[in-house]
């Protein structure tokens, strides 16, 4: 894993290294295009950018000489751990307290579970009573208390979450991994069983949407969603699930995950099967590079967890029985605040842009467009300049057939016979597609 990562750290120095040697070499001032970056603003940044050059050159040496001579750097147990040893008064910590964390972050102690074996797993094996035992090695086989070479814990285990599950699987000795860790600031042992699930049988996309579905809008600091009808309309008020990213990773990650658990229950109160969001990547986004001295920006999209939120999602979705539809992201905030903001704002409601955008994500997972109406008419028409208030549904469409023969022929002229055979004209505008149009499903994109 340690090479991994170090192979992946030479590929990011060298893909910097590019970027950078390609902006030096062009004028300073030129503009670039969507593909490539253009040159550097002023000399100064230019003779920063030189500068930076070499430190890239410098790491990217000392990287792939480390990487030629099969060394890495590894701390087990932690870096930050490690560091803490110099700073036990700023981190309120006695070297007998550093120690046990120091210990218990160096300890790996797991085994892979094993199908056909007693309960799933031969080398830690828990009974359905939560006995726990261990299949000991061979040079401490003279520690063992139980036969065949196992050591036999004191202490009960209890899996108070999908406890009834883990029970079903050992009973069919069906596999199980465990994880043994300890927590040294409750002085406590934990047990992490896992397992992996057979793929869910994957529904047509029209079937779980013919109870609606819900649209949601995610950014920096909360989750906009909103409820829409199987067509396209929104029902109820918008809800908006907040979390905050900053702080550890570990502190994210349970943002992230509470957040979505308030989503998946309040989807299931509404009786809908699918959730829709933006299939976003910002890894393109993400490099120094790619929008300058726009450093703000940049710390947004660095730590914007697009890939894992989707993953989680996904994942905890299926416990729910839910199904997430993923489509594409261009415009859908841009014309969700042109269409739907300013007619659903009301005086005891604000709708934001986020707000509005759910509803574009959730009608372009339904496959309705996602504006609300047709243009106004010209003002030189008899109903005048001014949106319509009356409306067709959506499958109802007035210009279907043929069109009828023409009326106005001049005097004398017989009357044609059958009718025109030119059929009408239609849209093309994304916006405008009819839903009569056949869908193609994808596994993992939607677009309308």
């Amino acid at each position: 894993m340690a090479r991994r990562g170090l192979a992946a750290y030479i590929r990011g120095l060298e893909a910097g290294i590019a970027v950078v040697r390609h902006r030096l070499s062009l004028p300073v001032g030129e503009r670039g295009t969507k593909r490539a970056a253009g040159g550097y603003r002023s000399r100064r940044e230019w003779h920063a950018k030189s500068r930076r050059l070499t430190v890239l050159v410098a790491r990217r040496d000392r990287a792939v000489a480390e990487w030629r001579a099969g060394r890495v750097r590894v701390v087990r147990g932690g870096k930050r751990l490690a560091n803490t040893r110099h700073h036990l008064t700023d981190a309120r910590l006695s070297e007998g307290g550093w120690r046990g964390r120091w210990d218990a972050a160096r300890m790996f102690l797991s085994a892979d579970g094993e199908t056909g074996k007693r309960y799933g797993n031969e080398t830690i094996r828990i009974t359905p009573d939560g006995h726990l035992s261990v299949k000991l090695p061979t040079q401490l086989a003279h520690l063992a208390n139980a036969p065949y070479g196992r050591f036999a814990l004191a202490g009960a285990v209890v899996f108070p979450y999908r406890g009834e599950e883990w029970a079903d699987r050992i009973a069919g000795n069906r596999a199980v991994a465990y994880t043994l860790h300890h927590d040294p600031d409750r002085d406590r042992w934990y047990v992490t069983a896992s397992w992996q699930r057979k793929p869910a049988p994957a529904l047509p996309l029209d079937a779980v949407l013919t109870a609606g579905c819900i649209g949601v809008d995610m950014n920096d600091d909360h989750l906009a969603a909103w409820q829409l009808d199987p067509h396209g309309n929104p029902v109820g008020e918008p809800h908006r699930f907040c979390y905050d990213l900053s702080g550890t990773a570990p502190h994210r990650d349970a943002q992230i995950r509470h957040a979505l658990t308030r989503l998946l229950h309040w989807a299931r109160g509404c009786g809908v099967r699918a959730i829709a969001v933006e299939d976003l990547n910002f890894d393109r986004d993400k490099t120094r590079e790619k929008h300058g001295g726009r450093k703000r920006f940049r710390r947004l999209i660095s730590r914007f967890p697009t890939s894992r939120l989707r993953a989680r999602l996904v994942s905890m979705a299926a416990e729910h029985g839910l199904t997430i539809v993923a489509v594409d992201p261009a415009y859908t905030s841009r014309w969700g605040a042109q269409h739907w903001q300013k007619p659903l704002t009301t005086p005891r409601r604000k709708t934001s842009r986020h707000d509005a955008a759910s509803i574009a994500i959730g009608r372009r997972a339904l496959g309705h467009p996602i504006r609300r109406r047709t243009a106004p008419p010209r003002n030189d028409q008899s109903d005048r300049y001014g949106h319509r208030t009356v409306q067709a549904p959506p499958d109802a469409r007035g210009c279907d057939g043929n069109r009828p023969p023409a009326t106005d022929r001049p005097h004398g002229e017989p009357p044609p016979n059958g009718t025109r055979k030119r059929q009408p004209s239609a849209s093309t505008t994304v916006q405008d597609a009819p839903r009569t149009h056949q869908r193609v499903q994808d596994p993992l994109t939607r677009t309308g």
